[in-house]
């Protein structure tokens, strides 16, 4: 996950939502990424679905069943659909997403009939509080600039 971190501090230096992911097999990384929505203007860019598309490549194999995901973030609806899609072993994360989680937050899809085949398991609460801090302190920042920038209109 101290991996997954790193990558979602990449994000945030180049101002994107700070969500970073790795795909280990047998104790080796074979993938990394990290947001880039707003770098390629793509709304699927989310750092889960980017590393899943490095590791199908790297290993030149849509499924994934002998394959642990990492990511800072509970994942949303999408990123869950190809997590369980690509059967990704164990999906580790951070922090939940009270506004977009689909793991255990807003739905709990283990629960859905048919769909709960993969993930085999999921483990949640890994690194929460400096998950939570990278993604807390980017907003803040976000919103204090964007605060900074209507009172610097209204001055004008």
């Amino acid at each position: 996950m101290r991996i997954a971190l790193a990558e979602a501090e990449k994000a945030r230096k180049a101002d994107e939502v700070p969500v970073g992911c790795v795909i280990v097999r047998d104790g080796e990384i074979i993938a990394k990424a990290h947001n880039l929505r707003e770098k390629k203007q793509q709304a699927c860019a989310h750092a889960e679905f980017l590393a899943i598309q490095k590791a199908s490549r790297k290993l030149q194999t849509w499924c994934l069943n002998d394959c642990d995901l990492y990511v800072t973030l509970e994942p949303c609806m999408m990123c869950t659909g190809v997590i369980g899609l690509s059967r990704i072993r164990k999906l580790y994360y951070g922090t939940p997403d009270p506004k977009g989680g689909t793991i255990d937050t807003l739905i709990q899809v283990k629960e859905i009939p048919h769909i709960r085949t993969y993930p085999k398991e999921v483990i949640s609460g890994v690194l929460q509080q400096e998950c939570s801090a990278i993604l807390s302190d980017f907003f803040r920042e976000k919103r204090k600039k964007s605060k900074e920038l209507k009172q610097n209109m209204k001055n004008d």
